[in-house]
């Protein structure tokens, strides 16, 4: 499992109202806390290929009525080993809080394709289906 320093949107994350970042025994790894709930942050990094990178964008772009309803029909992207999309996610235990942000390598670096995201409540549950 990757560690919340580990991510390009870690200063994003870490300036969220309702996160709070505890470092461990001589800051060697940080640990990321939804407060409102008290439920450890997981992060997770998925690569994507052009084309299932593509779908992830779309289905991104969409409302989020129409966005739970997008992955049931058509299924959720699946990650490859190496790829020219990153997902960045970071997930509550409890799936109460999500944070997201797309990636796109060009030019020999990941290009965020929009800002990070942030989603409370029943909207965080949606991106729980994307893992």
């Amino acid at each position: 499992m990757s560690s919340i320093k580990d991510l390009e949107m870690a200063a994003a994350i870490s300036s969220y109202l309702h996160i709070s970042i505890k470092k461990s025994f001589l800051g060697l790894s940080q640990k990321a806390v939804y407060t409102p709930t008290n439920s450890p942050v997981k992060v997770v990094i998925n690569d994507y290929s052009p084309l299932e990178g593509e779908h992830l964008e779309h289905i991104l772009a969409l409302p989020l009525d129409k966005l739970a309803n997008e992955l049931r029909t058509k299924g959720k992207p699946s990650p490859a080993a190496i790829g020219h999309y990153r997902l960045e996610l970071c997930i509550s235990e409890d799936h109460q809080f999500c944070a997201l942000q797309l990636f796109r390598f060009v030019d020999f670096k990941n290009s965020p394709v929009f800002e990070a995201r942030f989603y409370e409540g029943s909207d965080a549950e949606i991106f729980a289906n994307l893992l």
